[in-house]
């Protein structure tokens, strides 16, 4: 009698065995991982075939960068002489800027090859190496905003300025309008943004004539350090130069140019400036043959001077000629004679406003 062979018990495949288990112990952390494959192709750079290669961001030389390579839109429009990087930062933020058509914004890189417009109007873009850096001293009287229009139809700075053939004058930082002294104007906007910026310590000095007591406490509490509204302030030097009575004249110098930060330091002590007048902005004095009004058109060794205190490459021209570097008598004269004819007309235009 022939017996049955026993049938071979069923062996469990690794699906059965997945399935005991997620029955078990639920099916949490049972999922595959994904294995990378080994031995995958690359290329002779050591890029895996068929992937994305990584786009390495482009390295601007902040010294040597025209409008040919990729730069910040801001400092383009700055180098071409539509205000200082500030100025150009508050346009962007205001939707007045548009490339190839569309609303810029900060942050934005160009090239020099895309269509800039500023309210509407197409800019002009000049390469750093095409464009002449000119700068002007100008002997600020008390009266005149700092400002290129003023409501009111006040003078200002920018009124008797030379006329540019591309391009406008940028202001080196301001002087309020009961302020005088030495103002500087420049075409190129990047060295306009650095001789202001607090980070290149560009000394400015001050003649003050102070009214109120004061003593060698209170002087070196202005040397410390005064903590005003917008942070902690104080004069690098202090230099006493006379008076009489309550009155009485320093000289004071900053390494920044926040607003009414003399008066504001003075004012801290409970003494009252009651004028204040700029000499110096870095190494270089105010003229003294310069009239009040006047301006004049620093030659290159000048200009150079301002380009290697921030740090930026010298120039090599210069609209202005050797024999007109020096300032004459007769050269003073002919300055005073103008600043009075752009007075007197001045006087007649508001008082036609008045009328």
């Amino acid at each position: 009698m022939s017996q049955d062979k026993k049938a071979p018990k069923d062996k469990k495949t690794s699906k059965d065995k997945q399935a005991s288990s997620d029955s078990k112990y639920g099916s949490r952390g049972t999922g595959k991982k994904s294995v990378a494959k080994k031995g995958a192709a690359k290329d002779k750079k050591g890029i895996k075939k068929g992937s994305k290669p990584v786009e390495k961001p482009v390295k601007v030389d902040f010294q040597k960068a025209t409008v040919k390579d990729s730069e910040k839109l801001q400092k383009v429009l700055a180098r071409a002489g539509k205000g200082s990087r500030r100025e150009i930062e508050a346009m962007i933020s205001s939707g007045r800027v548009s490339v190839d058509g569309n609303n810029a914004y900060l942050g934005d890189r160009v090239d020099g090859t895309e269509q800039i417009r500023i309210d509407g109007h197409q800019v002009k873009l000049i390469a750093q190496a095409d464009e002449l850096c000119r700068v002007l001293m100008y002997n600020k009287p008390e009266g005149e905003m700092c400002t290129r229009k003023d409501p009111e139809g006040r003078a200002t700075v920018f009124d008797r300025l030379p006329p540019l053939e591309s391009g406008r004058w940028v202001a080196v930082g301001r002087l309020d309008i009961n302020t005088s002294g030495m103002l500087l104007f420049t075409t190129d906007g990047e060295l306009a943004n650095r001789l202001m910026h607090p980070s290149q310590k560009v000394e400015r000095e001050y003649a003050v004539r102070v009214f109120g007591e004061f003593n060698e406490a209170m002087l070196q509490t202005l040397r410390t350090g005064v903590k005003l509204e917008d942070g902690m302030a104080r004069f690098q030097k202090i230099t006493y130069r006379g008076g009489e009575g309550r009155n009485h004249w320093f000289h004071v110098v900053l390494s920044e140019g926040r607003n009414r930060e003399v008066r504001r330091l003075w004012e801290s002590q409970d003494v009252q400036v009651s004028r204040l007048i700029r000499v110096r902005y870095g190494d270089m004095e105010m003229q003294r043959q310069l009239p009040l009004g006047g301006w004049t058109e620093l030659g290159l060794k000048d200009v150079n001077y301002y380009r290697k205190l921030v740090n930026l490459t010298p120039e090599t021209q210069s609209k202005v000629k050797v024999d007109e570097k020096a300032m004459d008598n007769a050269k003073s004269r002919r300055i005073r004679r103008s600043v009075k004819k752009h007075q007197q007309r001045n006087q007649q235009a508001n008082r036609r406003r008045r009328k």
